[in-house]
């Protein structure tokens, strides 16, 4: 089974899909990130790679994407690229990830895609106010991404803003389940949980 999580920068999608995990048996549950399908940028100078446009979708490689969720959908164990952040470029690395019981995708971009979308059993958008949101993408990319308060800011203005408004709000409407107020809606991922379990017609 393959769930897809989507919703807005710094919408909680990563805590729903923990959130989701502790309820279910955590050796049965694979989680596939968008974020590291990102185009290697490797190619570029450093001062063009900052300019990309990351909340566009032409900036993920969908076909590789799709691709690795079709395999892990059909059993088969894929080597996953590492992104970095803070060169925007992926390292040599790559990380073995096998098929489980369920497979949970998550990405602020990842209903836009109808490929994308023809793989998810289950489709969860997480719904937070923008203020939150940008507070919460303020603290991740100073403290893991090393920005200035000043490049996040101008990022979010340029293209964050924009292309959340043009594509990943939009997108909410191919949704199954819609969380408002995050990750932390306990009774709305119980009721995930209890689908997940049910439609698995096993006790995990």
């Amino acid at each position: 089974m393959v769930i897809g999580i989507a919703g807005g920068t710094g919408s909680g999608k990563t805590t729903v899909a923990t959130n989701i995990m502790q309820r279910l048996d955590l050796d049965s549950v694979t989680i596939l990130e968008q974020d590291a399908y990102y185009y290697d940028l490797t190619d570029l100078a450093p001062a063009q790679r900052e300019r990309c446009n990351f909340d566009h979708p032409d900036s993920i490689e969908v076909r590789l994407f799709v691709e690795h969720i079709r395999a892990l959908k059909a059993g088969q164990e894929i080597e996953r690229p590492v992104y970095d952040f803070t060169v925007h470029a992926r390292t040599t690395d790559t990380v073995p990830t096998i098929p489980r019981d369920v497979v949970i995708v998550e990405g602020i971009l990842l209903f836009h895609f109808p490929e994308a979308r023809a793989q998810l059993d289950i489709k969860i958008f997480v719904d937070t106010p923008s203020d939150i949101r940008l507070l919460r993408r303020i603290t991740r990319d100073i403290h893991e991404r090393g920005r200035t308060l000043e490049s996040v800011t101008q990022q979010y203005l340029e293209t964050v803003r924009p292309m959340h408004e043009e594509f990943v709000e939009p997108s909410k409407r191919h949704a199954d389940v819609i969380i408002p107020e995050g990750g932390y809606n306990d009774i709305a991922i119980d009721m995930i949980a209890s689908r997940i379990r049910l439609l698995r017609g096993v006790a995990m």
